[in-house]
Formats: structure tokens, sequence, C-alpha cells
């Protein structure tokens, strides 16, 4: 035979499989480049709102603690009564030196912070109380953190005279004024006010609160956000009040935001100051980053690539298309379809392999069937036999009872027994067949009860709650009486018994509950009855309907029975609702 030259079938497997691979390796690693160095910028902008979010949390806080300060100026109804009823003299030194003073300096020393209160009085009679500190900064050269004067000093003063009209309990204002900048201070403007005296707030002196804008900025780090950053607190009028940072725009100068074309500027107001407190990032360490994201992402793509090749090298030498359907035959047989077949021209190793395969499945296939019919005979057998071995046993403890009612001339009883009897047995036999529907089921069920109802009478109550949908359906015949029998013969609390039959359907399941009132089984006996079919303490008819159904359904369905002593026990019976037709075909 003549041979022809030919690329090997897995050397053509080898490139489409590299071909179709590393194409969607390259785009992957693109987008995922793309999508990385977003994520890194966004990234950086999330943290870094969150720092500055922080920083400004905590100087609102300093803030908040500052007002809270002249809160307890503003709103002392007492200290106002005194600022404003002094009398000339020893009488307002006295109470000046024995109730104002301590109480500024116990106002003062509310918070751990550094400030320097300025109050200003209308009340002349009280006396000022200041000193002369020439052009030191005050919280440096005194022990006493305030100052008294009269209002006459500032009220030519032009923030004095600008200061908004009062708006009880709200209006205030954050500003430097006078020596407030070349100390580095931020003062909180506010008046103290008379509401007692009419329904308009009356003005009685004015209180200015002042803090190092270095501890009022205490926060503000640009360590918090990285090397390189700067941050910068800005006014309303874009002059900088502070810079944290390493940038050569410092305190006094004026923000200009033209002057950063290349960084990342990210920025937010402070409440209650409508100050901005400002981030500079830049751009430089963007580009680092996602220089390194490149290299990183262009080192794992050839890392992928070349991995991919070597591996479709080696793959490929064990693919062809006889080994796949080899393989597809295989996978047929294992989900139980035995018929496939396969046929290779020529005679090798594979048409060898192929013709064994094919008298493989047959065989199986043969022997199967053969197993299954046998299986099907074996069940019909043991059926029949569970279901005689039932009926006796309870003909035996009717007829008992139809002894014991003609011995004592109960015929009218005995008549009704023997109809009920007669309907228990037509409907057991059933005309041969294993099965009979859930209605019938029930019927026979009450018939049995009625034969009791006769012998025990008032005793013994019943009642059924069945879900009418599950009627159409069918079970196996003869699973509820044996559970009734069993709690007439064993539950008997005192000399009453109540039985509650429920019936429902759950998901693809028939459930049946057998439910009394009884005297219950102890927690030792419940332990012994844990496998129904094997345990010497259940009763023979009990047993006998859980192998049947057992035996029919499967091992996942049966009888379960849970009890308390002195409550009362409940028995479950369930099953699947598509029952398949008896073995006898009916």
């Amino acid at each position: 035979m003549r041979k022809y030259r030919y690329m090997p079938y897995g050397y053509k497997l080898m490139l489409s499989y590299c071909f179709f691979i590393v194409i969607p390796v390259l785009l992957i690693g693109y987008f995922a480049n793309s999508l990385y160095v977003q994520s890194i910028r966004e990234h950086t902008e999330s943290n870094v709102n969150g720092t500055l979010s922080q920083m400004s949390d905590n100087i609102s806080y300093k803030m908040e603690d500052i007002i809270r300060i002249s809160d307890l100026f503003y709103f002392d109804h007492s200290l106002v009564r005194h600022l404003k009823n002094y009398e000339e003299g020893w009488v307002s030194y006295e109470a000046t030196t024995k109730y104002l003073l301590p109480k500024f300096q116990t106002f003062i020393e509310a918070t751990n912070q550094q400030i320097w209160l300025s109050i200003y009085l209308q009340n002349e009679t009280i006396p000022e109380i200041y000193r002369d500190y020439k052009g030191e900064d005050p919280l440096i050269v005194s022990e006493r953190l305030y100052d008294l004067y009269h209002l006459s000093r500032i009220i030519d003063k032009p923030w004095y005279v600008q200061f908004p009209e009062e708006e009880y309990g709200i209006t205030m204002q954050w500003q430097q004024i006078e020596s407030d900048a070349e100390y580095g201070y931020l003062s909180l403007l506010r008046r103290m006010v008379d509401v007692q005296s009419g329904t308009k707030p009356r003005e009685i002196g004015f209180l200015r609160l002042s803090v190092y804008l270095t501890e009022l900025f205490e926060s503000v780090d640009y360590d918090k956000i990285g090397n390189g950053a700067t941050i910068f607190i800005t006014d309303a009028d874009d002059n900088i009040m502070m810079a944290s940072g390493e940038s050569e725009y410092q305190s006094g100068g004026q923000w200009d935001e033209t002057l950063f074309t290349d960084y990342l500027i990210i920025e937010q107001l402070i409440p209650g100051l409508e100050w901005n407190i400002t981030a500079v990032i830049p751009n430089q360490i963007f580009k680092e980053k996602i220089s390194e994201v490149r290299l990183l992402t262009f080192v794992i793509i050839l890392i992928f690539i070349v991995f991919y090749f070597v591996s479709g090298a080696l793959l490929s030498r064990y693919f062809s298309r006889k080994v796949g359907k080899i393989v597809s035959v295989l996978d047929s047989f294992q989900e139980g379809n035995f018929h496939k077949r396969i046929h290779f021209k020529g005679y090798d190793e594979f048409s060898r392999i192929s013709i064994a395969l094919n008298e493989m499945g047959q065989n199986i296939g043969e022997l199967i069937h053969k197993v299954y019919v046998a299986e099907l005979d074996k069940k019909e057998s043991e059926l029949d036999m569970l279901q005689a071995q039932i009926n006796p046993h309870f003909l035996y403890n009717t007829l008992s009872s139809i002894n014991r009612l003609a011995k004592f001339g109960e015929l009218d009883k005995l008549q009704l027994m023997v109809m009920d009897l007669a309907k228990f047995y037509r409907l057991s036999l059933n005309e041969g067949r294993i099965f009979l529907s859930i209605s019938e089921e029930l019927e026979q069920a009450n018939a049995y009860i009625n034969i009791q109802k006769i012998k025990y009478e008032d005793r013994m109550g019943t009642s059924f709650d069945i879900d009418p949908e599950i009627m159409k359906y069918r079970t196996i015949k003869l699973i509820l009486q044996p559970f009734i029998e069993n709690i007439l013969e064993h539950a008997w609390c005192a000399d009453r018994i109540h039985i509650r039959i429920v019936g429902i359907r759950e998901g693809d399941t028939i459930l049946f509950k057998i439910i009394d009132d009884g005297v219950g089984i102890s927690t030792e006996l419940l332990e012994q009855l844990g496998d129904i079919d094997e345990s010497a303490n259940v009763g023979y008819g009990i047993r006998n309907v859980n192998q049947r159904i057992k035996l029919f359904y499967g091992s996942s369905y049966g009888v379960t029975i849970f009890s308390k002593v002195g409550i009362g026990t409940t028995v479950c019976i369930r099953f699947p609702i598509a029952a398949p037709k008896d073995s006898k075909g009916k």
C-alpha cells in the first residue's frame, strides 16, 4: 500500500488548541490589566476619601467640643442673671471673684483642648480683668485662660459690626480676627443673650473662644495618605490655612488648582466651617504602580502561553478520533445503554477493541435483562408473601371479637361487625391486586375502625384529616390498619383513647400520620425501635408494613415512630407519589 505523508492528528489538535487558547489569554490579560489599572485609581480615591472623611470628622468633633463650651455660657440663665444685675463697689467685686471667675474657669476646663476665652460684657459695673500681653501668645505667657472686657472695646470692630442678626441657639461664626492669624488661632464668635426679659433675645455680652489651628487640625497628616502627597486646609477665600506634606505651597499662600495639573486632587468640605480639606497626590505614584501591573500582567500571560503550548503538545499525543469513539461507547455503557456499537475499518488494535466492546455490550445487555426479570419475579413473590401473612393476623383478631359478641348475644353489633369485616376483606383482596387507591385504603381503615368501635364504643375516638388532592393516588394496600390495631392493643391511657389520621402531600411524596394520645413510648424503647425491620419490640403488623414499603419503593421510604411518655405517639408512613403499576399489571 502506498504511504501518504500527512500531518498527524495530534499536531493538528495541538495547533488548534493553542490557537483558541492563546487569543483568549491575550484578550483576558489586556482587559484584566485595564480593569486593574482602573481599580488602582478607584481604590486610591476611595481610600483617600475615607481618610479625608476621618480627618474631617475629627475636626468637626473638636469644633463641636468648643461649641459645647460656648453652650455652657450661652444657655446658663443663672450666669446671665449675674451678668446683668451687678451693683458697683464691693458687691460687684465679690460676685465677680467668687462666682463669675470660678465659673469661667470651670467651663474652660470642661475640655481637653487648649482654648483662650475672651468675654465682652455690656454691664460695665463688672470690672475688667485682663493682661497686656505685649504682642505675645496669651496661651503661652498667661496662666489664666480667659480675659474679661467691656463690650465697648469691640463695638466699632468690623467683625462685630458685620456679625449676623441673632437667631437663638444658632447664630455663631468661626473666623480669624485681629491677632488670630499671627498666633495661629481660629476663633468661635458668639453672642451672650438674655431671653427672660422679652420675646426677642437681648445681647448682654460677646464670647470669643480661640483655639490653635494646629490643635484643631491635629489629625491632618499626609503620612496617612502616602509619601509625596500633600493635604491643604483652605478657607472660603481659597487662602491656605494649613498644609501637611512635601509641597512647596505652605500656609499663608493662595490655593490655585491649576498649579496641580499632574496630580490627583480630592476635595471635601469641613462641616460647620465652610473650609475645604484637599488631598493632592502626584500622578507619578499611579504611573509607577501601573508600570508594575503591566509588567506583572505580561509575565503572567507569557507563562500561561508557554504552559499551554507545552501541555497542548503533550496532551495531543494521547487523543485521536478512534479513542474518542471508544470513550463515547464506554460512556454509553456506563449510562446503561448497551445497544451502541462502533466499527473501525482495517484490522489493527482499534478494530479488535471495537469487536470486543461490541460483544461485551451485547452480552452485558442480555445478562442485565435476565437479572432484571428475575428480580421482578422475586419482588412479586415477596410482596405476595408479606400480603398473605398480614391478612390471617387481622382475621384472627377480628374473629375473636365476633366470637365474644356471639357469646353475649349482641346480634346487632355482631351483624355490623360482620358487614364491616366483609367490606374490609373485599378491599383487602382487591381482585388480587397489590395496589389500591388512597380513598379505598382509607375506606378499608374506616371499616376496621367501625369494627373496633362496636367493641370499645365511646371509649374510642377517631378523626380523619385528609388532603383531598391525594385521594387520586395509589398505595400498597393495608398500610394503615396495622398501626390502628397496634394503638388499640398497647396505647390505652386509663379507659379512653383518641386516634387521628392525617394524610398530606409533601413535594413528590405522600405522608400519612397516625397520631394517638395514649401512654406513649419510653426513650429507651424508642432507641431500640430505631430499626423497625430488625427490632424485636415492634409488632408483627408494623414491621410487615415497613418491609413492604421498603421492598417496593426503596430504603428511603417506610415507617418512622415518634413518641413521648404520657403524651402519645405519632407514626409517619412515607412513600412516593409516582407509584408504578403492581406486579400483576393491574
